[in-house]
């Protein structure tokens, strides 16, 4: 595989960023509407503190991999946190560093603003995932719950 290049978001990714982002959701077997594409692509060039952020992995010229982060406040410290909300590489390219790749370039970004901790979550099923986030950092025993309206 040809070296990784991680960069962010640019306008004109948007046909790329839509096609891996769409596969992340079809992994989780989960559909946005057309309006929540339209959003949080716009969202993705807002200038704001905790707006979100993208980043995409390229290899051979070619979109392999896209992550979406955001900070946002703690009351358990002054400064922000950072959620690691969607990672995703094609499969033609797992195990061949993006996903690792992508996660380094969201810690680093996040070190430059001074953000005291990189969090993420996944399916307990991922089991692929799991062994790359089991390399790269501490599992908290934390179990998510969710109330929807």
């Amino acid at each position: 595989m040809t070296d990784i290049v991680i960069r962010p978001l640019q306008a004109d990714d948007k046909a790329d960023w839509r096609r891996l982002w769409t596969a992340y959701l079809e992994f989780y077997k989960a559909t946005v509407p057309e309006a929540v594409y339209a959003t949080t692509w716009r969202r993705l060039f807002d200038p704001g503190e905790f707006e979100p952020k993208g980043l995409l992995a390229l290899s051979g010229g070619e979109a392999v991999g896209l992550v979406h982060y955001l900070y946002h406040r703690s009351c358990w410290s002054t400064v922000n946190n950072c959620y690691l909300q969607d990672l995703y590489s094609d499969p033609s390219v797992r195990g061949a560093g993006v996903g690792s790749a992508l996660i380094a370039a969201v810690h680093g970004a996040a070190a430059k603003v001074r953000v005291a901790n990189v969090y993420w979550m996944t399916h307990e099923t991922n089991e692929t995932a799991r062994r790359l986030y089991d390399r790269v950092a501490k599992r908290t025993g934390f179990i998510e719950y969710d109330m929807l309206p």
